[in-house]
């Protein structure tokens, strides 16, 4: 069989959660499945040294001045020449008309929610492209394929969707994601960056979902209640938008202990989740989590919201907190950090993530794909 797997954006250089799953699937398909071929459609990026070449995955480059147009005019033109089996998008959206069946991984529906916007422009241009496909895509699809069980839940009550259509596949973690660099390897690390020796992690973002204001809230009541108060890094967030939020705040003052690296690769992100004393990931709303994992896998303890997707793929390895009460997230923060708190939450994610698997991942959607044809 001919499998064409879409990923417009698997090379770019700043990759974000969808990209990294679709460049993992890809990885493991490519050396599980010597029986089937497959065609990589992509666009042209910078980071290609991930992919080893073999006979059975030809990448296909294509070009288009936007993303609307690469996935609805040069994809299906390109679907047409190579005359796959089967075509699978891999990143929520998909053509309006494909002349192959169609497998859609769907990782959330949150731009069809209510809180759909409100982040940059860019974000809020996106929600409303995905908002127009997806219902589409659904309907189109032969299957559905989402990461967790409360996805899958979500998917059938807001797109009115027949459960048996979609097929959960959870995420796994990468094998670069341990416990095990050498001092040396974390003291280059912080070095490059200019880290400190000890601190408290946090990704940023402008998506309102990602909660990066009510993180910044919860590290000032952090420094409140704590005499000498670790640092905190937050990946690939602007310090202009730090400063506007901590003058709200009255805390200008504090602006000394954040520490903003900017994008870190996801090739480094286990040197970063090694160095951190703590992770936290408060979200308002998720469908899967993967940096809680990643951070686990790490021996990172990790802190994160109490919402149905995080409790099924953390179960009792985390400490779980209201996202909207920063003041809740501050005294985690303080409890985790002090003497002993943390270590039966590092061995609890440690056993966790054995779980979760890049390999059984793909053993799983190479079923599906060979049950669908």
């Amino acid at each position: 069989m001919k499998i064409g797997i879409e990923s417009q954006r698997i090379f770019r250089k700043g990759k974000h959660g969808m990209d990294v799953v679709a460049m993992e699937l890809v990885k493991q398909v490519q050396l599980i499945d010597t029986q089937n071929e497959y065609l990589l459609f992509a666009r042209e990026g910078e980071d290609k040294g991930w992919l080893t070449p073999s006979s059975n995955l030809k990448t296909i480059f294509l070009k288009g001045f936007t993303y609307p147009g690469w996935e609805q005019l040069s994809l299906p033109a390109a679907v047409k020449k190579h005359r796959p089996d089967l075509l699978h998008c891999t990143a929520n959206t998909a053509p309006y008309s494909c002349p192959v069946p169609m497998v859609v991984t769907v990782h959330d529906v949150i731009y069809i929610e209510e809180t759909t916007f409100g982040g940059t422009a860019y974000q809020d241009v996106g929600n409303l492209y995905r908002k127009l496909v997806v219902p589409r895509a659904i309907r189109n699809a032969t299957k559905i394929i989402t990461v967790s069980e409360y996805e899958k839940r979500v998917i059938v009550d807001v797109c009115k969707t027949d459960p048996e259509k979609i097929e959960v596949i959870h995420n796994g973690v990468s094998e670069r994601f341990h416990p095990h660099f050498t001092a040396e390897d974390l003291r280059r690390f912080r070095k490059q960056y200019n880290l400190p020796e000890k601190f408290i992690f946090f990704f940023g973002n402008t998506a309102p979902k990602k909660n990066t204001i009510g993180a910044i809230k919860a590290y000032v009541d952090y420094c409140s209640m704590a005499n000498e108060p670790l640092p905190v890094v937050i990946g690939d967030y602007a310090p202009s938008l730090v400063e506007k939020i901590l003058r709200k705040l009255n805390r200008a003052d504090l602006m000394k202990h954040f520490h903003l690296p900017g994008y870190i690769s996801s090739l480094q992100m286990p040197l970063l989740y090694n160095c951190a004393s703590v992770f936290i990931y408060p979200s308002l709303r998720e469908s899967f989590g993967l940096p809680v994992l990643e951070a686990m896998a790490c021996g990172t303890p990790v802190i994160t919201s109490d919402i149905p997707a995080l409790r099924e793929i953390a179960g009792e390895a985390a400490v779980f907190v209201d996202p909207d009460q920063p003041a809740q997230i501050a005294e985690k923060i303080h409890f985790l950090l002090s003497a002993g708190n943390a270590s039966g939450f590092v061995q609890k994610g440690l056993e966790r993530v054995k779980m979760f698997s890049w390999q059984s991942s793909a053993e799983k959607l190479i079923e599906l794909y060979n049950k669908i044809l």
